[in-house]
């Protein structure tokens, strides 16, 4: 079996994530080519080697201009913060290296832009972990809709809540414009926007009515780094710091197809760990799907007599029906967040060594698009006014 040897750039919660990743996928599938963990380079050398030595990275480094043009490196996983994806990723590029890369795309339109035109022109192969594609039950919606069981779609509905930014929480860079580009709008918007698209086959195409908030203008500057979580951990230190970006943001859109939608993001939704979700309403079906129940699909069928319509309710899990449940565990017995991140492992091996993946995935084109649509919605928000997606390019 062919190796590619894999450079993260990056540590911290995603670093975690991504490490667990390369280090299962080929225990659970038989992908074409086996990921060697090659290097793993951090900010912080001691914590470097600890954080290398701990997941299984051959070797450790704080040098990531280097890392990304060693010769032995194949693929570059960028898992920075949004601010950092592009210089990264141009650099690879650069290098003729393969990239993946979290999402969103970038912290600006203008460096994804960059980013798309850049791997275009080398030719190399690119991905986004839009990991939420890779859950069997979204999976599943996808390929209903494509088979028609929906029908027309009408109306979209998204959302994604969460409630961990409360007031206790410090000046983390996810509050701060210069290393994230948007708040809460593009850390859980960017990923309803590209499932939404994903599960509809569509693209939207205006965007009208959005709103941004930030509830907590002012936050205690941080000391330290965070554990391993979002911001677990994190500790106060003396003085507030201002916070630039959305802890909310909700717009309405259209779909290319005729659909109508509504999307909402929210960090301070109180009750709401890691709600996200969807729900279509097509003119022959229904179907929804809430990530806090992840290993579910609600599907209502129109076309059946009226006296037994009702929704039903799918466990994703039975393998050889629903994808990917074949290399995992027997029927209802459950998959979780990490298992998103082990599946795109393996189909960004299967594209790598030249076969389909289990369903599309985002390269840099795609996930540009996505990027679109956020700033869109961020031009709605600011001039109160709609902006077709023909204005942003």
């Amino acid at each position: 079996m062919r190796e590619i040897n894999v450079a993260m750039i990056g540590e911290g919660f995603m670093g975690r994530t991504h490490s667990n990743a390369w280090s299962q996928v080929t225990k659970f599938f038989k992908p074409p080519v086996r990921p060697v963990m090659y290097t793993s380079c951090g900010r912080r050398e001691e914590h470097t080697k600890i954080f290398s030595n701990h997941w299984g990275w051959t070797h450790a480094s704080t040098n990531w201009e280097h890392t990304v043009r060693l010769p032995e490196i194949d693929l570059v996983d960028i898992v920075t913060p949004n601010f950092m994806h592009a210089p990264v990723a141009m650099a690879a590029i650069e290098a003729g290296k393969n990239v993946s890369c979290e999402k969103p795309i970038a912290g600006t339109l203008a460096e994804a832009r960059a980013m798309v035109g850049a791997a275009e022109q080398a030719r190399v192969q690119t991905f986004v972990w839009y990991i939420y594609r890779r859950c069997p039950a979204v999976a599943l919606a996808h390929k209903l809709v494509k088979d028609g069981a929906l029908g027309a779609i009408r109306h979209v509905r998204a959302f994604y809540l969460q409630d961990w930014a409360d007031e206790s929480i410090p000046l983390v860079w996810r509050f701060q414009k210069e290393g994230a580009g948007s708040g809460a709008h593009g850390d859980l918007n960017a990923h309803i926007i590209d499932m939404t698209r994903f599960v509809t086959g569509e693209e939207i195409t205006e965007i009208s009515g959005a709103v941004a908030e930030t509830f907590i203008k002012q936050r205690k500057k941080m000391t330290g780094t965070a554990a391993g979580g979002i911001a677990a951990g994190v500790q106060a230190g003396e003085g507030t710091g201002p916070v630039t970006v959305d802890d909310t943001l909700l717009f309405l859109a259209r779909f290319s197809g005729g659909a109508v939608a509504g999307f909402e993001a929210a960090r301070q939704a109180t009750g709401n760990q890691n709600r996200n979700g969807f729900e279509l309403n097509g003119t022959k079906g229904s179907l929804k799907f809430d990530f806090e129940r992840m290993n579910e699909l609600q599907y209502y069928d129109a076309t059946r007599p009226r006296a037994v319509q009702g929704w039903t309710t799918i466990m994703c899990t039975h393998g050889g029906d629903h994808p990917y449940a074949e290399h995992w565990w027997p029927d209802a017995h459950t998959l979780g967040y990490e298992h998103g991140f082990i599946n795109q492992a393996y189909d960004i091996l299967q594209v790598l060594g030249g076969h389909e993946p289990t369903v599309p995935i985002p390269d840099f084109h795609d996930a540009y698009q996505t990027q679109r649509v956020l700033e869109a919605a961020l031009v709605s928000a600011a001039e109160h006014r709609p902006v077709a997606l023909s204005e942003v390019r």
